[in-house]
């Protein structure tokens, strides 16, 4: 009878750990962000679009963000000085497209832009919720975050910038709910 228990609890343990696969994300890319169409609706906000690629842990991707920023300055602890300006990201979400087809969707839980004038230089730190996905994807949750170092690249006419080039990393972990590979 104590065998018996004994196995059924190692084959309920083994099984519950092949359908809760953890997989750590260190993913890093490159790419372009500038202002967007699409409007997000949210008071008082700029909408910004992020079109990144890369590799890593999960293989190659391309990543496409759409969020909203508030349009004034925002007061901040980790971003102060006499050129700094900080910028909260209050609303978004992205995909992820991976080299074998699978997608992974992602919603933007916080974060923001730190501007550094006399850098010439933003740096960029966002936290994501994972909210699934297709193919080694389905089922995906977890969090993953986001850090981007931007430098303008094009201004308009009257000198503001609005094209940039962007380098970065995600980092996190996407925990699974089936037993396909990473």
């Amino acid at each position: 009878m104590k065998h018996t228990a004994t196995m059924a609890l190692m084959l309920t343990l083994g099984v519950a750990s092949v359908y809760a696969q953890q997989m750590p994300v260190n993913l890093t890319f490159s790419g372009d962000g500038t202002g967007s169409l699409i409007d997000l609706k949210y008071p008082n906000t700029n909408t910004s679009e992020e079109n990144l690629a890369g590799s890593g842990s999960q293989g190659q991707f391309t990543f496409r963000l759409i969020r909203a920023s508030t349009a004034a300055p925002q007061p901040s602890t980790s971003c102060s000085g006499p050129a700094k300006v900080y910028f909260q990201s209050v609303a978004g979400g992205g995909m992820f497209r991976f080299s074998d087809g699978s997608l992974l969707t992602v919603n933007l839980t916080g974060g923001g832009d730190c501007i550094d004038f006399a850098a010439n230089q933003a740096h960029c730190t966002l936290t994501f919720q994972v909210t699934g996905g297709t193919g080694r994807f389905q089922g995906a949750t977890g969090f993953l975050t986001f850090t981007e170092a931007s430098t303008p690249v094009l201004s308009d006419a009257t000198g503001n910038p609005v094209y940039f080039a962007e380098t970065g990393e995600f980092t996190g972990t996407i925990s699974r709910g089936d037993n396909s590979r990473p």
